[in-house]
């Protein structure tokens, strides 16, 4: 049992708490690799910022694209972390909420200046993010979670997202370029209306392969079905790291998939959060202690994820809501 508070010890109860774990070490943390010790839960202090938005992009009568200039956050992200936003008015939801980093704003000499959110419109956070004008402001505290892994140019990575999974995959898919690295965007939603931004990823180098369960774009049916056929036709010896977000049903198939042929996995978890800090616990989600083992524990997706092997995750016990 983990006595420092990095799995099920003590709570997170402030900025303060949490940079005394990771100062320490913790030796009997019983998880490995991304998810293990303390130097897992908190890499750096978050900024919390009013972030002034820039524009809002409104793509369809669901999905939008918010530009903020937010460049303390901006220098800080790794692929796949996460910000907690609230808008900035006294008659919004007092709990923020969580929204991966989509893409990096820079100006003209590269340097960051702020990011952007895909959002889909389903709730009230939602739908007043879709409503947001320009000279708006949202409090955004960040980076968060723990980042994807960033393969190595002798290998490939696969990113699999459907819908509004896909906004993790900017950030990694920039990495990916910046380090050489060959990439394949595996990406699905019910219709057309469901897809966006394929061809910014195009132009950075990235292949894209798309489905829809209507047949209005791509191939008909789910992404898991080309996804199938490529991983069963790829050579044993190449180097592959598949990465996923989207629908918790479709998380669940790919890193089935990829573990009966020996691929690694890493799956980002969309739970329901009201810190993003650890102290509230409302985002514990069963991940087992080992590759093979039976064992399973609670751990705080806000620390720990949102980014965690495939394989560890013990679906048939993890909450609808996720």
């Amino acid at each position: 049992m983990c006595t420092l508070g990095c799995l099920a010890g003590q709570p997170l109860k402030s900025l303060e708490t949490a940079a005394r774990i990771v100062a320490a070490d913790c030796p009997d943390c019983q998880l490995p690799g991304s998810i293990k010790g303390s130097q897992a839960i908190l890499r750096g202090m978050p900024a919390d910022v009013d972030a002034l938005v820039l524009s809002n992009d409104r793509l369809s009568e669901a999905y939008n694209v918010v530009k903020l200039a937010a460049p303390a956050i901006a220098a800080a992200v790794r692929p796949g972390q996460f910000v907690m936003v609230r808008e900035d008015h006294a008659g919004a939801p007092l709990l923020r909420r969580p929204f991966s980093v989509f893409e990096i704003l820079r100006d003209a000499a590269g340097e960051p200046t702020g990011f952007s959110l895909l959002n889909k419109q389903v709730g009230v956070v939602t739908r007043a993010l879709y409503a947001l004008e320009p000279g708006a402001h949202l409090q955004c505290l960040g980076p968060l979670g723990q980042p994807f892994s960033v393969a190595a140019p002798s290998g490939a990575a696969w990113m699999v997202a459907g819908g509004v999974g896909l906004a993790p995959f900017a950030t990694l898919a920039e990495a990916l370029r910046a380090q050489g690295t060959p990439a394949t965007l595996f990406y699905g939603g019910r219709s057309v209306r469901d897809l966006y931004y394929a061809g910014w990823f195009e132009r950075l180098g990235v292949r894209v392969v798309l489905a829809t369960e209507d047949g209005s774009r791509g191939e008909a049916g789910l992404i898991t079905a080309p996804l199938q056929r490529e991983l069963a036709a790829l050579p044993a010896a190449t180097e592959l790291m598949i990465h996923a977000c989207g629908p918790t049903g479709m998380m669940r198939a790919v890193a089935q998939l990829a573990q009966a042929l020996g691929r690694s996995t890493e799956v980002s978890l969309e739970p329901v959060m009201g810190c993003g800090l650890g102290g509230c616990y409302s985002c514990v989600v069963p991940v087992r202690t080992g590759p093979q083992a039976a064992a399973s524990q609670l751990v705080r997706s806000c620390l720990h994820g949102p980014v965690f092997p495939g394989d560890r995750v013990v679906w048939n016990e993890l909450a609808p809501a996720h």
